[in-house]
């Protein structure tokens, strides 16, 4: 089976259920988006390294408070039910002022405020594209797309309903952003050691064409 794959109904009147979640390939993740089951693999080595490394960082601060903030559940691929839609973000963070005690269940419905998806080959299109609104319609306050390949970090804040551009950072920049700015960690910690810069095909760059700077975003606003 290809790494990603999605799974159309016969018919455009027929949505895909949670039952067909449950129904795929134990070895595959599962997500609905509009109505459409996706299946992809396990992420590639690199992919879990970044994962890993981010949400170490990130976790040890805010989630167990050893010299920071606390005050947060990080989780990694949680199973989100976000109206219809199922989806499963490389790391979700919830405040606990939120969700003061974490769900027993096999998944949460209460939308993250903060998610982080780790880009991939198989899940790049489906990230940038249909996961992304899910988040911006759920209230998602902050997005953050980190991408191995091009050994960078992307990181969005909601404004009413548009992701604003906050910065993006290369290779070993210094990280320190909302809304975990109370840290600071060097993002070449991120990536394998034999890791090598690798430009992106043209097609394959995440557009940025929906998306707008903050100063850009307040001169619309006025």
């Amino acid at each position: 089976m290809k790494k990603s794959q999605t799974v159309k109904s016969e018919s455009a009147s027929i949505r895909a259920t949670y039952q067909d979640v449950l129904d795929a390939p134990p070895h595959l993740v599962a997500e609905i988006v509009d109505g459409t089951l996706y299946t992809h693999s396990r992420p590639r080595v690199s992919h879990a390294t970044a994962s890993t490394g981010l949400g170490g960082f990130i976790s040890q601060t805010f989630q167990y408070g050893r010299g920071g903030p606390g005050g947060w559940w990080i989780l990694f691929e949680p199973e989100l039910h976000l109206g219809d839609d199922i989806v499963v973000p490389d790391i979700a963070g919830w405040q606990r002022e939120r969700m003061p005690d974490l769900p027993t269940g096999a998944y949460i419905t209460l939308a993250p405020d903060w998610v982080c998806e780790v880009l991939s080959p198989s899940t790049r299109m489906l990230d940038l594209g249909g996961k992304r609104e899910v988040y911006a319609r759920e209230r998602v306050s902050y997005l953050w797309l980190v991408d191995p390949d091009a050994r960078s970090l992307e990181a969005f804040v909601l404004r009413n309903t548009e992701w604003v551009l906050i910065d993006t950072l290369f290779d070993d920049a210094l990280v320190s952003l909302p809304p975990f700015d109370a840290i600071s960690f060097n993002l070449c910690d991120l990536w394998p050691p034999h890791a090598v810069h690798k430009d992106l095909p043209q097609e394959e760059q995440p557009s940025k064409s929906k998306v707008k700077s903050e100063s850009e975003f307040a001169e619309t606003s006025k």
